[in-house]
């Protein structure tokens, strides 16, 4: 297995989804912004690993 850099794409949602889960931990009231800050957070690192093994 190879593992190579994420793509732009890939890495900038990642990277996104990590800031609203963070801002979701430090309860900043946004729009849709909710008690999950983990799952997104877990999803924005499986998204991320995905674009590193593939």
């Amino acid at each position: 297995m190879v593992l190579s850099a994420p793509n732009l794409i890939l890495f900038v949602i990642s990277a996104l989804l990590a800031l609203l889960a963070l801002l979701a931990a430090f309860k900043v009231p946004l729009p849709g912004n909710s008690d999950h800050a983990v799952y997104v957070a877990l999803v924005a690192y499986v998204i991320l690993a995905a674009g590193i093994v593939f």
